[in-house]
């Protein structure tokens, strides 16, 4: 048998479909515990929304799946490769895959727009020259949305939305194929928020990245999200799409989703469906001109 035809592993198999796969984590602080048996798989390519009520520890799963938080038991991995227990220089090439924009941007305010998106790229790679650098930097800032000019730009000089896509460029820095994104959308107007969820979605479909979304808010969740994940009870206790989600019963769940919040933003959604469906129609019916 030929080195090109012999079988890929199982385990190589189960991260090319599922990139993280979270299995009995336990985290606990002093005598609180977070979460108990928490299992989690995230699909290749898709966007997950995680939700959950507030000390449901949703930033502190994301933060587990990093390796910025040891679990107390339980383990997680990532391309295949166990982050709770690697040591850092063991976990460093699967470190460089991922991108995290951690609320608020977490952007060093001493350093311009562009110097923050060179941080992670002069740690992996201390070998690219200057110039390089800037060039990438001044990339990844226009492809986060911004004005290039913004790369010259501090933090205390950027408005709110602007330093969310500041954190974005700088996560994109190293061509992840993972995207972390801990309520990017908090504290955005309508407006802009709406934005960032199409960016979120443009990038997802351009670059191929898989996506982990924690969020509170609704439009995100049914206007980009492939399937939400809901934290409670300390587990996950369902996966899946939206209308999925509802048929559990689960009563935070249908609490969430069927509120006065989920119900404007199911009657939103609903409207943008017929808006979009009726210009692909009108778009279909216009005649076409051809040669004479």
């Amino acid at each position: 048998m030929a080195a090109d035809d012999l079988p890929i592993a199982a385990s190589e198999r189960h991260s090319d479909e599922f990139p993280i796969i979270v299995e009995g984590l336990v985290n606990r602080f002093g005598e609180q515990t977070v979460h108990d048996d928490l299992s989690l798989e995230v699909r290749q390519g898709e966007i997950l929304g995680v939700v959950g009520g507030s000390g449901t520890g949703k930033s502190v799963l994301m933060r587990s799946i990093i390796g910025l938080q040891r679990p107390s038991a339980g383990n997680v991995e990532v391309f295949g490769q166990s982050i709770t227990d690697a040591e850092p220089d063991e976990a460093i090439g699967v470190r460089c895959r991922w991108g995290v924009l951690f609320q608020g941007g977490a952007l060093f305010s001493t350093l311009t727009v562009g110097e923050n998106v060179q941080v992670p790229l002069k740690q992996f790679y201390p070998e690219i020259r200057p110039e390089l650098l800037k060039d990438i930097a001044r990339y990844k800032v226009m492809l986060s949305g911004l004005p290039e000019d913004a790369a010259n730009k501090y933090p205390a000089e950027l408005s709110g939305g602007m330093k969310k896509r500041a954190g974005l460029a700088r996560a994109l820095a190293l061509d992840p194929e993972l995207l972390f994104l801990d309520e990017p959308t908090a504290g955005l107007d309508p407006i802009g928020a709406a934005r960032f969820d199409q960016l979120t979605r443009e990038l997802k479909e351009t670059l191929g990245l898989t996506v982990f979304l924690i969020t509170h808010d609704l439009d995100t969740l049914y206007e980009i999200c492939d399937r939400v994940a809901v934290l409670a009870d300390k587990q996950v206790v369902a996966v899946g799409t939206i209308p999925e989600l509802l048929e559990t019963g689960h009563p935070w769940i249908e609490e969430y989703f069927n509120g006065p919040r989920g119900r404007a933003a199911q009657a939103s959604q609903a409207r943008d469906e017929r808006r979009k469906a009726s210009s692909s129609s009108r778009s279909m019916d216009k005649p076409h001109k051809g040669k004479a």
